[in-house]
């Protein structure tokens, strides 16, 4: 497989966002992993141009800004930086209706629950960019 140059996880969890760089590093899925504890701090960098991550992986329940936050405002992004960008929520949610929420919101490409684990990792890289 070929690493993914960027993986952004936001996630407001220390210990969650530990295992989760850990996985993706094991697994070889990318070059770069950035990782932020606040959402507002990853949009604004999204939106200065600073993070152009392939892939981001978005907490749903985080103090602040939460994921559903984080999303109205990605989507006021300019249209370049949204395409760059493949989003799947990460989450311990087991609400049915969180995960059809998150299909029906149209940037969303896909729901994984936590935590990710390095085969994960590797079958979401797989089916979001068919590598």
């Amino acid at each position: 497989m070929t690493p993914l140059n960027c993986i952004a996880l936001i996630d407001d969890n220390p210990a969650d966002n530990y295992l989760h760089e850990r996985a993706i590093r094991k697994a070889g899925a990318a070059h770069q992993v950035e990782v932020y504890e606040e959402a507002e701090v990853a949009l604004e960098c999204l939106r200065n141009g600073t993070s152009q991550p392939d892939l981001i992986l978005l907490d749903l329940n985080m103090p602040g800004m939460d994921g559903w936050e984080f999303l109205e405002a990605f989507h006021l992004l300019p249209e370049e930086r949204r395409q760059a960008a493949v989003m799947v929520m990460l989450t311990t949610s087991v609400n049915p209706e969180d995960e059809a929420r998150a299909r029906a919101n149209g940037i969303l490409r896909g729901f994984c629950p936590k935590p990710l684990t390095e085969e994960g990792c590797l079958e979401l890289i797989r089916e979001m960019f068919q590598r």
